[in-house]
């Protein structure tokens, strides 16, 4: 039986939940909320809900700041990131369907 805590996509933290396993002020979630960095889903009353793979993406964003990038700065290289991936798991793919499939574009 799976259960929401297994899955890394459940949205199962509060704001202040995470905001304090973090150690970063609420603000800062709501700000990565607003600036579309992290973007939780909202419960029905509306307060924001995170899974354990947003939570994760907010520890590489606090990361990529102390490091000096600024929230656009941290966006487009997260972007970036997907993108790779994607790109990468498309050619895995590719390259799985065997010879004679044309893997360069």
């Amino acid at each position: 039986m799976e259960l929401p805590i297994d899955d890394a996509d459940a949205a199962l933290y509060t704001v202040g939940q995470v905001a304090a396993m973090l150690g970063v002020p609420v603000a800062f979630l709501r700000r990565l909320d607003e600036q579309q960095v992290v973007v939780p889903v909202r419960s029905p009353g509306g307060q924001r809900r995170y899974s354990r793979r947003e939570i994760h993406r907010v520890a590489e964003v606090i990361e990529l700041t102390s490091e000096g990038l600024t929230l656009a700065g941290v966006r487009r290289v997260l972007d970036l990131q997907a993108r790779v991936k994607e790109l990468e798991d498309d050619l895995a793919q590719r390259r799985e369907d065997g010879p004679g499939v044309d893997v360069s574009g």
